[in-house]
């Protein structure tokens, strides 16, 4: 299986064996462009959600087409194809956001507070049961922040899980998007386990995150060639995926019980690494739950 190592440390090889994901289970991806003809990209579940005329695919910079397309892959490529494909089966909804990436890095692109704050409630509004942020915030602003904290709020008002990157600068501390918390804050690390140097890390992405492969991730490239990049934006939908097939399975199942369980909120954390994703350990403590409450 594509990414198999990667899908192996997190444990969602068993998930992905007994589903590619329900169409009913709407995932936001907030991000670049896609290349939603692509042939390795199941096209017949994605979805384009573009609110002004200067976000329209065409008119995307090739990077941030490439990084949307890119994460786009590991959530929605057909399965058998050089990316993960985690869960084909879900509606993959894409809301682009930025046109081209940082200047700081072409592997976190960045957008405003307002701009984020507008493409959550979008997504929110059409439906999503999971947000995937695999960006940063630019320019962060005390005067645009309240906004994005009531854009984040509101999603989870509605139930809607966010699962957002925890930040390429290698440093400790967190932002506006991770410190919320309703968010499920992501760090990287390689296939030994080892958050990444890049990775940002501090005690609330541990209290309330978890860590999933980040080194050297291959997924779809937007001229139909594999494309591979490295960072927790590559991490971010390894966890937004195996939340979308975990609520496919358990489709009664809360965006609450589906967030605890994913993070394993039940554990005391006093460091700054977050847990490993343990998708299939997630799903045992969502299943023990339901039995609990049909039969105990």
């Amino acid at each position: 299986m594509p990414g198999g190592r990667a899908l192996d440390l997190v444990r969602l090889t068993g998930l992905m064996e007994q589903t590619a994901g329900r169409a009913g289970v709407v995932v936001g991806l907030i991000d670049g462009s896609v290349a939603a003809t692509h042939a390795d990209l199941a096209t017949e579940n994605v979805r384009i959600l573009s609110q002004a005329s200067d976000r329209l695919p065409a008119q995307a910079n090739g990077s941030a087409l490439a990084h949307g397309t890119f994460v786009a892959g590991i959530l929605a490529a057909r399965r058998g194809t050089a990316a993960p494909a985690i869960c084909p089966g879900c509606t993959l909804l894409v809301r682009p956001i930025f046109l081209r990436p940082s200047a700081a890095s072409a592997d976190a692109p960045s957008a405003s507070p307002q701009e984020l704050a507008d493409a959550v409630i979008d997504c929110v509004q059409a439906g999503a049961r999971i947000l995937n942020l695999s960006l940063s915030l630019a320019t962060p602003s005390p005067n645009s922040e309240p906004r994005l904290a009531q854009a984040l709020d509101y999603a989870a008002v509605r139930g809607t899980l966010v699962v957002a990157a925890a930040g390429n600068q290698g440093t400790v501390g967190g932002s506006a998007i991770t410190r919320h918390p309703w968010v499920i804050p992501v760090a990287a690390c390689d296939l030994a386990g080892r958050p990444l140097a890049v990775s940002n890390l501090s005690s609330s992405i541990a209290r309330r995150g978890v860590m999933a492969p980040g080194d050297a991730v291959t997924s779809l490239g937007p001229n139909g060639q594999p494309f591979t990049s490295s960072g927790t934006s590559a991490a971010t939908p390894f966890v937004t995926g195996a939340l979308a097939l975990l609520l496919s399975m358990l489709p009664e199942a809360t965006a609450a019980q589906a967030k605890s369980a994913t993070t394993r909120a039940d554990m005391r954390r006093a460091a700054i690494v977050p847990p490993m994703l343990d998708a299939w350990s997630a799903y045992q403590a969502m299943l023990n739950r339901r039995g609990s409450r049909l039969y105990g």
